[in-house]
């Protein structure tokens, strides 16, 4: 990578000279062989990947929405391996109560008898979190896992404790099953920084997956990143500088989407009742940077924009009921407005 690719236009960012640069160079190859390696198992999601991963190294969260049997926890799973990350899985249920996710004080006795309360730590406390199917539990219980997403420690017996570093929750959510289900509300999928869908296969990924999956061994991968050099790659994202023209997309994007603002077109105005707030503005910019990143760029592009737009703006979004009934996609409308920024 040269130099020349990002002192041009800076207005963001604060790279420390020749040894970021080095340092990038260096997480390049890496990064190539993390996807690739999560793609060896989890075939035919690409772009699915590259999110989660995108997700990962802004240091946020994503909600995974797709059907059933789309490979959502193995990939998951996989993810963790691959990165080196302590792993936890709660299952959401309509019974699940607070306590099961952050845990419980207990009444414990020493050897000479003395009895104190100590807290056990529960699910919630893996730098991985896989929370499966999230709408099935009641708000009350959702609640205890947005702060724990929010401020990454949780709160027990008016005591803190600090969840482990890095912290990242991925949830999964069926669209299609809505009985007994929770709705999750604004302010909780404000908190995910990327709603990926998974779609389907093609033919070719699905019958590679046929024969890789139904035989009498199945392919592993090993640890290619560990907690720490994580940690000091999503460091090294905030550094990586932002151009002007993209921060003055990004501003445009996210303020073109509120019904109230006067750069709103008609058809934004007709069908949107609330737009992203400054989160997510604050999300796609950090977004940018983890993709050009992971491309091995130092600094983002409009098509970083572009690309991670319905990804990081399609959850911040409320339609109103007119636009609900007669099948508006808010996902067509966030591509329509960031397409105009080409």
């Amino acid at each position: 990578m040269s130099e020349q690719q990002y002192s041009s236009g800076v207005s963001a960012g604060t790279l420390r000279g020749e040894a970021d640069v080095a340092e990038a160079d260096r997480l390049a190859p890496v990064l190539h062989h993390v996807r690739q390696a999560i793609g060896s198992i989890v075939l035919g999601q690409d772009s699915v990947i590259e999110q989660v991963l995108v997700t990962i190294l802004s240091g946020g969260h994503a909600l995974l929405m797709g059907a059933p049997g789309l490979g959502k926890t193995l990939l998951v799973n996989t993810a963790s391996q691959v990165l080196g990350l302590d792993a936890t899985r709660i299952q959401f249920t309509p019974d699940l109560m607070p306590s099961d996710i952050t845990g419980a004080e207990i009444l414990d006795q020493d050897a000479d008898g003395r009895r104190a309360f100590r807290f056990l730590p529960g699910p919630i406390f893996g730098q991985l979190v896989l929370a499966d199917e999230i709408n099935r539990a009641s708000p009350r219980t959702q609640s205890a896992l947005l702060q724990a997403m929010a401020e990454r420690r949780v709160t027990q017996g008016g005591k803190d404790y600090a969840l482990p570093r890095p912290f990242h929750v991925l949830a999964t959510q069926n669209p299609i099953e809505q009985e007994g289900t929770y709705p999750l509300p604004e302010a909780q999928l404000d908190r995910f920084m990327l709603q990926i869908s998974l779609g389907f296969p093609n033919r070719d990924a699905e019958r590679q997956m046929l024969l890789q999956t139904t035989g009498a061994t199945t392919p592993t991968v090993s640890a290619l990143m560990n907690a720490e050099s994580l940690l000091a790659a999503q460091n090294l994202v905030r550094r990586l500088p932002v151009g002007d023209q993209i921060v003055d997309a990004i501003l445009s994007l996210t303020r073109s989407l509120r019904p109230e603002d006067p750069s709103a077109s008609p058809d934004v105005r007709e069908a949107v009742s609330y737009g992203p707030g400054p989160r997510a503005a604050q999300a796609l910019m950090v977004a940018t940077r983890a993709r050009a990143l992971l491309d091995g760029r130092l600094a983002p592009s409009l098509d970083d924009v572009v690309a991670l737009a319905s990804p990081v703006l399609s959850h911040r979004i409320g339609l109103g009921f007119g636009a609900r009934a007669a099948g508006t996609d808010s996902e067509v409308l966030i591509r329509k407005q960031a397409q105009a920024l080409l």
